[in-house]
């Protein structure tokens, strides 16, 4: 029983983390139990506890996400490698193209940015460090998802495909159709379906075994940026990435 409980309470704790969105600064505490669906009482004592703990910090009557979670995040693997070892190929990416890169990672059907270099004058973009978006509705997400297991790829044409913009594919046999073109091409396109007024090319980053690490991506605006002038970049630097990774061509 008491597994259990502690089991629901650690639950709790990260509905109650999840509940932050990225673009706001702190939230209350009635805030926080209206998106959990948990009661006030409960919100309340995970609250004090976070904050004990340094994981939520307090901004007046609000509290937000606390530093100490951000240093946790850095110590993550994956992430830390391989934002580590693309940040190079990203800045040589953003002095060519004058755009702003991306490099996401997959998890299960969305795609987490986990290293965004901005470029000035850029359009607003729904992405940031540590977001989410659904995978198949961007580049990056496509990208991943065309060189993806098949039971990857399956369980994402099989689930709910949300339309970010009217020009999101939503059809699950367009989508797979797209994705066997993008496996050949090696460049995914993202046509403004995350966002109208944004484009964006996108290649995989592979690893040692050939399986799919991240991807790559160049992102600007539709009535500025050439899609066929950038993806050679954004193609040629994810080749170079997955090589510096270990992955040999076939």
């Amino acid at each position: 029983m008491a597994a259990a409980t502690d089991e629901t309470y650690l639950h709790r704790v990260v509905a109650v983390l999840g509940a932050f969105k990225g673009e706001e600064n702190a939230v209350g505490a009635a805030e926080l139990a209206r998106r959990t669906g948990l009661p006030r009482s409960t919100v309340h004592r995970i609250v004090l506890s976070l904050v004990e703990e340094g994981l939520l910090e307090r901004h007046g009557p609000e509290v937000r996400l606390g530093l100490r979670l951000f240093e946790i995040g850095q110590r993550v693997p994956r992430q830390r490698a391989l934002r580590d070892a693309a940040r190079p190929y990203m800045y040589d990416l953003r002095e060519a193209t004058r755009q702003t890169i991306h490099l996401a990672v997959l998890e299960g059907s969305e795609v987490v940015y986990v290293d965004i270099l901005a470029s000035a004058g850029g359009p607003p973009l729904p992405s940031r460090v540590g977001g989410r978006l659904p995978a198949h509705a961007t580049g990056v997400g496509k990208a991943i998802l065309a060189f993806s297991p098949q039971e990857t790829v399956r369980a994402v044409l099989e689930g709910d495909l949300p339309r970010l913009s009217e020009r999101s594919t939503v059809a699950p046999g367009l989508l797979a159709r797209e994705l066997a073109g993008i496996r050949r091409a090696g460049v995914a396109y993202d046509h403004e379906e995350s966002g109208l007024g944004v484009v964006c090319a996108a290649s995989p980053v592979l690893g040692v075994d050939g399986e799919v690490l991240g991807a790559l991506s160049i992102s600007g605006w539709s009535s500025r940026m050439r899609l066929d002038h950038v993806s050679p970049a954004v193609h040629t630097a994810a080749l170079a990435l997955s090589r510096a990774l270990g992955h040999r061509d076939a």
